[in-house]
C-alpha cells in the first residue's frame, strides 16, 4: 500500500513537472516571438536602407536589380506586421519589381508591333492582350511604390496647402523623387493597360506640385522633367512663364547629361510617344546616343542611368519594329532609318575556327 502511494506521488510529481515545463515554454514563446521578429525586422530594414540600397544603386544590371526587388519585397515588407512599415526601402523594392513586369510588357508590346507589321492578326491580338495585362501589373506595382514613398516621409500629396516634406539625407530625397516619377509612370502604364491597373489620375497634379520641393540642379533635371510631363498631360497645371514644356524637357536632358544621370531623356521619350511627336522622339534618342560617348555617369546612381538606357532603347526598338519589322541594329542606335545599313554590317572572321 505504502509503495503504491509512493509510486503514485512520484508519477504526479513527474506529470506536474512536465505540465509546468510545457506551460513555461508556451509563455516564453508567446512573450518572445514578437520581440524577436521585431528585432529581426529592424536589423534587416536598417541593413537594407544603409547598405543594400546604396549598393544596388551603384550597380549596372537593371534586370538583376529588378529580380532583387521581386524576391525581397515580400520578405522585407512582411515585417510591417510587427513593426513600422519600412516604406522607404519598400518603395525602392517595389520600384524595382515594377521594372521586372515592365520588361515583360515591353517584350509583349514589341511582339505585337512585329506581328502587326507582318500582318499576323492572331499573334498581334495575343501579344497585345499580354502587353495590357503586364502593363496593368506594372501600374499596380508602381502605384504601390508611389504610395510607400509618400508614406515613408509622412507626406499627403493631396493636402492643401502643399508643405514640402522633411527629407533627412540625399538618399531620402532620391527615394522621394523616384516615388514621384514612379507615380507618373504608373499613370502611363495604366493608360496602356486600358485602365485595368486602377491608378487614380489625380496623382499627376499632386506630383507636379511637390516635385518643385526638390532641387532641380542637384538632381540632374529630374524634378523639372517630371513637372514638364504633367504640364503636357494637364496644360492647366502649367505655371505662368512656362510657354513650352518641351523646351523645359530639353533643358532637363542637357542638365542630366552634365550631371551624369539621363533619367530626363527617358521621360522625354515617354512624352514623345504619348503625344505622337516623332520629331521629339527622334531628338531624344539621337541626343541620348550621342551623349553615350562623352557622359561621365554619376557612379552613386549608375543603376538609374542604366534603367534610362533600357527605356530609350525600348522606344527606339518599338519605332524600328513598327517601321521595319525588327529591333534597332546596335550600330544604328540613335538613328531612325536603316539607310546604308549594308555598308556597316559587322562580320566575323571564321579563319580562326577552321
Amino acid at each position: 500500500m505504502i509503495s503504491t502511494l509512493v509510486t503514485l506521488c512520484r508519477h504526479i510529481r513527474v506529470a506536474s513537472l512536465k505540465l509546468l515545463t510545457a506551460g513555461a515554454l508556451i509563455v516564453l514563446t508567446g512573450c518572445s516571438a514578437n520581440p524577436i521578429y521585431t528585432t529581426t525586422g529592424v536589423v534587416l530594414s536598417n541593413f537594407a536602407e544603409s547598405e543594400t540600397t546604396p549598393y544596388v544603386l551603384e550597380t549596372s544590371d537593371p534586370r538583376l536589380a529588378c529580380a532583387l526587388g521581386e524576391s525581397l519585397d515580400s520578405l522585407i515588407y512582411s515585417f510591417s506586421r510587427v513593426m513600422d512599415a519600412p516604406d522607404d526601402t519598400g518603395s525602392l523594392l517595389m520600384l524595382l519589381a515594377g521594372n521586372c513586369s515592365q520588361y515583360k510588357a515591353w517584350e509583349a508590346e514589341l511582339a505585337y508591333v512585329r506581328a502587326d507589321y507582318q500582318g499576323n492578326i492572331e499573334a498581334a491580338k495575343d501579344a497585345r492582350e499580354e502587353a495590357k495585362r503586364m502593363n496593368a501589373l506594372t501600374a499596380r506595382r508602381r502605384y504601390a511604390s508611389f504610395r510607400r514613398a509618400m508614406a515613408a516621409y509622412e507626406f499627403d500629396p493631396s493636402a492643401e496647402p502643399v508643405e514640402c516634406p522633411f527629407l533627412f539625407s540625399d538618399q531620402d530625397e532620391l527615394i522621394f523623387l523616384l516615388g514621384l516619377m514612379t507615380g507618373m509612370q504608373a499613370i502611363v502604364n495604366d493608360a496602356n493597360s486600358g485602365g485595368m491597373g486602377g491608378v487614380p489620375k489625380n496623382i499627376a497634379p499632386q506630383t507636379e506640385r511637390v516635385a518643385a520641393c526638390l532641387d532641380n540642379e542637384k538632381w540632374a533635371g529630374m524634378p523639372n522633367a517630371i513637372r514638364s510631363l504633367v504640364w503636357l498631360l494637364l496644360p492647366d497645371t502649367r505655371p505662368e512663364g512656362v510657354s513650352d514644356p518641351w523646351q523645359v524637357l530639353e533643358g532637363s536632358t542637357e542638365l542630366g547629361v552634365e550631371k551624369g544621370l539621363r533619367i530626363p531623356h527617358a521621360i522625354q521619350t515617354i512624352a514623345a510617344e504619348t503625344f505622337g511627336r516623332r520629331d521629339k522622339l527622334e531628338e531624344a534618342i539621337a541626343s541620348f546616343a550621342e551623349s553615350s560617348a562623352t557622359i561621365e555617369v554619376w557612379d552613386d546612381y549608375r543603376l538609374l542611368d542604366e534603367i534610362a538606357t533600357d527605356m530609350v532603347h525600348f522606344s527606339s526598338d518599338k519605332y524600328w519594329s513598327a517601321n521595319y519589322g525588327y529591333r534597332t541594329p546596335q550600330s544604328f542606335f540613335g538613328k531612325m532609318s536603316p539607310e546604308g545599313e549594308s555598308e556597316n554590317v559587322e562580320t566575323m572572321s571564321l579563319d580562326g575556327l577552321l
